[in-house]
């Protein structure tokens, strides 16, 4: 990966402001981009821009192909005369800092049907039809089956019962205007000099279009429920690990097809964005698999992965891609050695940066790096400092911590969130990343997600009123000031 030297901003676009109770393509997310371009900023870091899958996690997708419905901009759609301005003038959006999704659901599918109806087949659609088949017409099939079924998992699919042939163009109208307004918005970032860097979730949901159409590619039992489910072991965001319920591979029977499933959604998601994350690294070379039905991820066990066949079979198929390996938690150095064969830069997270080790703190980062205040996972910096302080207390190690802090930064803490963004900007990685809540100055409030909670997360969003003209331009002399601009 060489894209220079530069910093971003990581904000999905469900955390975009706006009127209609979720972030999505339209006006709001163009200001956003003119805002990354006034502050000098190269990068815009999304999480999956999958349809959200339980508890509406990104992580957890229906599909490995498809997009996000939510995303799609109600004001775009009455642009192209799709959908009248009364369809959009009594939408309550409800607390603008907060994704209602329950709400935003019915609203967004009404508006989608009312879309739909509206819509004649076009050029343009007939292509994306043409391109986009060997997925999409899966994709939407099982959907429609799904609705028939009544939203059961697919192993509990009625065999008699057919899906309506309506319901499956309505899915297939919904990916194209999708398609459409993310293209529209992209082209939007290329002219501000804008990249984005998306984020691959490592495993797909067990109820998806992915695993239903290809279930020999997963590890299943007969009946069509998983044998073993994917997670990580007990670690420092989780003392009984995180067990995330999705099927894990079998990587048998993907090598036998040369890995074509995944050499597939890597095309796809690289027509999408210009730089990629791929999220749980370490399981390309080791996953932990638990058995399907335990309650923690405490018993579960290392399993070889693919590790380099994959990725040599990606280079020769699509050539050199532009990777970003996420190597946190037990990384091995088997782990390491895989993503060094293949030049992918690694991941460093400041707020782990101040144990004994060291290994996060940005004097021991190198140039092939991407850097973070903190990532979706991690509190607000705000958040970690004063939890820092609270727990510093009673636990000696993290009163170490908090002298380590103050003496790197030179800070009483005051600004916590800048100081710790002036430590990665000035740092030697090529990479810089800041999440929106820390740019704003946000606290616990505003974390998007914690580990190991079922529910509650992936809802938070900023209000506009929150970013001011001060916070721009000291960005943005930050910026300039660390040769990033």
């Amino acid at each position: 990966m060489n894209i220079g030297r530069c910093s971003g901003v990581l904000l999905h676009v469900t955390s975009l402001p706006g009127r209609f109770g979720i972030g999505d393509l339209g006006p709001d997310s163009r200001n956003f981009v003119d805002f990354l371009h006034q502050a000098k900023q190269k990068l815009w870091c999304v999480l999956p821009l999958g349809p959200a899958g339980q508890e509406n996690s990104p992580y957890r997708s229906p599909s490995a192909f498809a997009g996000n419905s939510l995303f799609i901009s109600p004001e775009l759609l009455q642009r192209e005369g799709y959908v009248s301005r009364n369809d959009l003038r009594f939408h309550t959006h409800g607390n603008a800092s907060k994704v209602d999704f329950a709400s935003v659901n019915v609203f967004k599918e009404r508006l989608l049907q009312k879309a739909f109806l509206q819509f004649s087949p076009n050029r343009q659609y007939s292509g994306f039809l043409r391109k986009n088949s060997w997925w999409l017409d899966q994709y939407a099939y099982f959907m429609a089956l799904r609705e028939a079924n009544h939203g059961v998992p697919w192993p509990q699919f009625d065999p008699v019962i057919q899906p309506n042939s309506k319901t499956i163009r309505f899915h297939k109208f919904v990916q194209y205007e999708f398609s459409r307004q993310w293209n529209l918005l992209r082209g939007y970032c290329k002219a501000r000099d804008i990249s984005i860097m998306g984020d691959m979730p490592f495993y797909v949901e067990h109820d998806s279009a992915d695993v239903w159409s290809n279930p020999e590619l997963f590890d299943l039992r007969k009946d069509g429920e998983p044998a073993t489910v994917g997670g990580v072991p007990p670690d420092y965001f989780s003392a009984d690990g995180q067990l995330w319920g999705t099927p894990t591979y079998n990587w048998k029977n993907l090598q036998k097809t040369g890995f074509k499933w995944w050499l597939d959604r890597l095309r796809v998601t690289f027509a999408t964005v210009d730089l990629l994350r791929l999220d749980h690294f370490r399981g390309f070379e080791s996953f932990w698999s638990v058995p399907a039905g335990e309650r923690t991820a405490r018993n579960g066990r290392w399993k070889k992965g693919p590790g380099a066949r994959l990725f040599d079979t990606v280079q020769k198929e699509l050539g050199d891609l532009p990777i970003v390996a996420e190597n946190l938690g037990i990384i091995t150095p088997e782990v390491e050695n895989l993503r060094k064969r293949f030049a992918f830069p690694g991941m460093a997270v400041l707020q782990f940066g101040f144990d004994e080790t060291g290994n996060h703190r940005p004097n021991n980062y190198i140039r092939e790096l991407a850097c973070f205040t903190g990532t979706h996972d991690n509190d607000t910096t705000r958040g970690w400092w004063k939890n820092l302080l609270r727990s510093a207390r009673t636990h000696s190690a993290d009163r170490d911590a908090v002298k380590r802090v103050k003496s790197f930064m030179q800070t009483d803490g005051s600004e916590i969130h800048w100081s710790c963004m002036q430590a990665i900007l000035t740092s030697a990685a090529e990479v810089a990343v800041v999440p929106m809540q820390d740019l704003l100055g946000l606290g616990s409030e505003a974390r998007m997600n914690l580990p190991g909670k079922a529910k509650g997360n992936w809802g938070w969003r900023f209000t506009e009123d929150q970013l001011n003209r001060h916070i721009v331009e000291r960005l943005r002399d930050l910026t300039s000031v660390c040769g990033r601009g």
